[in-house]
C-alpha cells in the first residue's frame, strides 16, 4: 500500500470512531445542562419502632426530584414525601432549602413540593409531551441511587404501559418501562429525552434481588402534569391500606370495604383532621400491616371501594377550596364523623 493509501485508511478509521466520540460529548453537555434542575430530597418521618412495636422513631428518607418552574415547584414521587414530617431539597451546588408538599396523588405516585425559597443560579427543566415518545428512544436519568447524588444512567424506552396497575397493585398510571439503571434513591427523579426535556418521573422497579435488573418504571410527564398541575389532588399526608374480603371481615368493617390509616404526617391535613394512625404490627390474611388506627368508611359521601377514586375526583372537582368535607370513620368499634376543608 502506498503512502496515499495509508493516509486514506487512517482517515477512514478516524471517521468511524468520531460518532462515538460525539455521542459521549453530547451526553456530557446534556448532563451539565439538565443537572442544575435536579434535586436530592431528604425527608424525616415517624415510624413505629419495629423492635418493640411501641412508640415511634424518626426515620430518614431519600429520593430525587426536578425543578419545573421559577416559582420553586419540584416534581417527585408521592411515596418519597407522602408521610414526611420534614422535606429538604438539595441542589447540585450543595444549596439546601426546606419545602412543603402542595399536591400528591399516591395512586399515580407523583407529588409536587414547593420550595420555601428559590436559590439563585438554578434553572427549571422543560416538561415534554410524553405522548410523542416512542419505544426504542434513548433516554437518561439523573438521581441519587443509594445516596450517590447526581448520578447519570442511560438506557432506552423499553415499553409504554397505559394506566395499568403495577405489579404490586399499588399505583395506577401510564408509565414508561426502561432498561436504564434505577435503584433506591432514584425515586422521584427525572427521566430526560435526548433534548434534555423531562418525559417521566421515576417511580419504581421490578426486582427479585432488590437492586436494578433492567425493569424500571417512570410515570409519564403528561400523567404527572394532569395529576399535579391541571387537576391537582391536595396532599393528605397519610397512607393506608384498602380493606376488602377477609381483611375487612377480620377487622369488623361494617361494609364491604374500608381504608385503614397506616401513617399520618405531623401538621398535615390528615393530622389536623384528627385521623389516628395505626401502631400495632400484625399479619392478617397473609398481609403485613399496622392495625389499631382509624378505618375510613366514606369521604364526602363517597363510600370507600376499590373503584372510588374516579367518583371522588369527579365530586372533588365540583367543590371549591375551603369547602367542608365529611369523613365517616370506624374508631374503637364506633362510627364517628370528622370534618375537614379542601
Amino acid at each position: 500500500m502506498n503512502l496515499s493509501g495509508c493516509k486514506f485508511v487512517a482517515l477512514l478509521s478516524m471517521m468511524l470512531v468520531l460518532p462515538g466520540t460525539a455521542s459521549a460529548a453530547d451526553y456530557r453537555k446534556l448532563f451539565e445542562d439538565a443537572d442544575v434542575s435536579v434535586v436530592v430530597i431528604y425527608t424525616v418521618e415517624r415510624q413505629v419502632d419495629a423492635r418493640s412495636g411501641l412508640g415511634e422513631v424518626a426515620l430518614p428518607g431519600l429520593g430525587s426530584g426536578v425543578l419545573i418552574d421559577d416559582e420553586g415547584h419540584v416534581m417527585t414521587a408521592a411515596h418519597v414525601v407522602q408521610t414526611a414530617d420534614l422535606v429538604e431539597v438539595e441542589f447540585v451546588d450543595g444549596t439546601k432549602v426546606t419545602a412543603s408538599v402542595v399536591a400528591s396523588d399516591p395512586i399515580k405516585d407523583v407529588a409536587l413540593v414547593k420550595l420555601d425559597k428559590l436559590p439563585e443560579r438554578v434553572r427549571p427543566a422543560k416538561l415534554a409531551d410524553s405522548d410523542k415518545v416512542r419505544i426504542g428512544e434513548e433516554i437518561f436519568i439523573i438521581g441519587a441511587p443509594y445516596g450517590l447524588s447526581h448520578t447519570l444512567t442511560v438506557g432506552h424506552i423499553s415499553a409504554r404501559h397505559k394506566n395499568e396497575d403495577d405489579y404490586m397493585g399499588e399505583i395506577r398510571a401510564e408509565t414508561f418501562q426502561t432498561d436504564a439503571a434505577i435503584n433506591q434513591g432514584n425515586s422521584g427523579g427525572p427521566m430526560f429525552n435526548q433534548r434534555g426535556e423531562v418525559i417521566g418521573i421515576v417511580s419504581h422497579i421490578r426486582s427479585k434481588s432488590g437492586g436494578s435488573e433492567g425493569l424500571g418504571f417512570a410515570v409519564t410527564s403528561n400523567t404527572a402534569v394532569d395529576a399535579l398541575l391541571d387537576h391537582p389532588m391536595s396532599w393528605s399526608g397519610m397512607t393506608g391500606v384498602l380493606l376488602t374480603g377477609a381483611l375487612a371481615e377480620a377487622l369488623n368493617v361494617p361494609q364491604e370495604s374500608g381504608y385503614l390509616v397506616q401513617k399520618v404526617a405531623s401538621s398535615s391535613p390528615a393530622s389536623r383532621m384528627g385521623l389516628r394512625p395505626s401502631r400495632v404490627p400484625a399479619s392478617i390474611a397473609g398481609q403485613d400491616l399496622l392495625i389499631g388506627g382509624d378505618i375510613i368508611l366514606s369521604v364526602g359521601g363517597v363510600t370507600i371501594s376499590p373503584g372510588m377514586n374516579a367518583e371522588f375526583r369527579e365530586k372533588a372537582a365540583m367543590m371549591d377550596r375551603g369547602d367542608a368535607i365529611l369523613l365517616k370513620v370506624l374508631r374503637g368499634g364506633k362510627v364517628i364523623a370528622l370534618v375537614s376543608q379542601l
